[in-house]
Formats: structure tokens, sequence, C-alpha cells
């Protein structure tokens, strides 16, 4: 089985060579980076495909990892080179986090050219993308999902069926908006808590072992009190996703008052050049605002 890539970021390269190393044949990957899918193909021993219509001649399964809904949509509905051109009996696994609605439309456009699609909304970060262990939430026809499978669980060491198509990426969104909201209350925990001279490493066990214990305190405590924000989930990600959650509000009538406040922090950090920090950068603008009101040096 041949195998595509489009979009060979800091996910979608580890992805490639995770499949490479089981043994899949990667034929052709796909950047607008050029530099990038020209170094990764040298590594893996495959064609850096100039055109999206390259990379879906030279493959049955085309994964996608792009940054949102106007990227998913040049790349499959893009005039004259698209991934559509020639697509039929073709699966496409598609795995940003961008909007359901932009998954429905993928979906018809790719079954009017006789291809399939699958969304495979990823929960995880670079090192489980490397090693296998990705977290992932699909949605899609079952037959889609059962050619996928085989696949999926070679990058994946859970592999979730939620339902139709956009369904995965309603969760999707609910796990970012809520790792989002969390990211924001710890990083004002430890900026209070440093605001008070409080040994932060005390409190991070303290907060570990009590109701203020979560999953993002134990990924990014640490890098919080070290503000250590090398980028593995950005910040401006983070706006993007809490803006899609927000939307699936909207179009409910429901008010997400924290869920707005985390955005407008993120959409600060990217108004301040921040956005390619981590998420756990968030905490930056926390210590700021502090030094700003003590007079402290930052």
């Amino acid at each position: 089985m041949n195998i595509g890539f489009v979009g060979v970021g800091r996910m979608g390269a580890n992805m490639a060579r995770r499949l490479k190393d089981r043994q899949f044949h990667v034929t052709a990957v796909y950047d607008t980076n050029r530099a990038a899918a020209t170094s990764l193909a040298a590594e893996l021993g495959c064609a850096a495909a100039q055109d999206l219509s390259e990379v879906t001649a030279e493959s049955d399964v085309i994964f996608t990892v792009v940054t949102d809904d106007n990227a998913m949509r040049n790349i499959f509905a893009g005039t004259g080179d698209n991934l559509l051109v020639n697509a039929r009996g073709k699966l496409f696994i598609n795995c940003a986090t961008i909007s359901p609605q932009m998954h429905v439309e993928i979906e018809k456009l790719a079954h009017q050219g006789g291809a399939q699609t699958l969304e495979a909304c990823m929960a995880s970060s670079i090192p489980q993308a490397r090693e296998g262990r990705l977290y992932l939430m699909c949605g899609g026809t079952e037959d889609a999902f059962r050619k996928a499978e085989p696949i999926l669980k070679e990058i994946g060491s859970e592999v979730r069926f939620i339902g139709n198509t956009g369904e995965a990426a309603k969760v999707k969104a609910l796990v970012n908006m809520v790792m989002n909201i969390n990211t924001a209350g710890l990083a004002e925990g430890l900026a209070l808590g440093a605001a008070l001279g409080l040994d932060l490493e005390m409190l991070r066990k303290i907060f570990s072992q009590t109701g203020a214990a979560s999953r993002v305190l134990e990924t990014d405590g640490e890098d919080m009190q070290n503000r250590e924000h090398s980028c593995f989930f950005s910040s401006a990600h983070a706006a993007k996703d809490s803006g899609i959650a927000l939307e699936l509000g909207r179009s409910l009538g429901l008010d997400l008052p924290l869920a707005r406040a985390t955005k407008e922090q993120y959409d600060r950090m990217v108004a301040e050049g921040l956005g390619e920090l981590d998420k756990s950068g968030i905490a930056e603008l926390t210590f700021k605002d502090r030094h700003k009101h003590t007079g402290d040096r930052v």
C-alpha cells in the first residue's frame, strides 16, 4: 500500500517516519514549505511532490495534516491543482484540527470524485506521533474507518470511531477547549503563587495531589515554572482551536465565558508576537501582568 502525506510539519513528518519504520511504503510528501518536504523526502527515500495531484497519483492513502479550514479547502478544492484530481478509489485521512463543517464539505467533494475521506483527529503531540502513541478520534463511514484502521493502529495507541463525519471534530474541539482553559488556569495559579512568594516546586507538588491536579499540570507545569516554552502545540493553534469551540457554542446559542476568556489570552499572545511559543507560554502573559502591576522586573 502506497501512502502519501500533505503537510509535513512537526506532526505530519513524525507520522510519516513512524509508518516508514513500520515498513509502510511512503511514496510522496508535499508541503508549502518546500525545504521541509525536500528534506523529509530525502530522509524517507520518497518523492517530494511539487503538485498536490502528484501525491494523489503516487498514493493509495493520503494523510493530510494542515493548519486550518482555509488550508484544507485549498488542498482539496484549489483551482487547477488539488488532491481530488484523478482521485477515484483513493482514501484521504484528514488529521488537522479544523471545523466539523469543513470535514463534511471535504467529504462531499471527495465522494463526487469517487474517493473516500476519514477524519482522524489527534489528541496527542510530537513524541506520540513519532512513537506511534497518538490518541485518534475518527469520523466518517464505517467502511472508510475499516480500511484505515490497520494503518491508524500503527500510529495510534488508541483509535476510536466516533461516528459520522464531523462528529470526531466536535469532540476534538471540546478536548482542546477544556485543555486550553486548564492551561490558562494553571498559568494563573502559578503566577499568583510566585507573586505570593511561594515555592513553585512545592506548589506544583501539592496541585498534583489535590483537586488542582490535571493532565495539563503533568505535561506543562514544570515548563511554566521554568519558563521553557519550546513548541509542541503552538499558542497560535490554541487560539484557532478555541475559536472552533466558541463557534460551535454560538451556533447553539450558548455563551462559553471561560473558553472566550482563554481565547482572548491566546489571541493576545499572537498579537504580541508570541504565537509560536508552546501553549504553556500563556504563563508569560500572567507573569508579565504581575510584573506590570508590582513593578518587578520581568
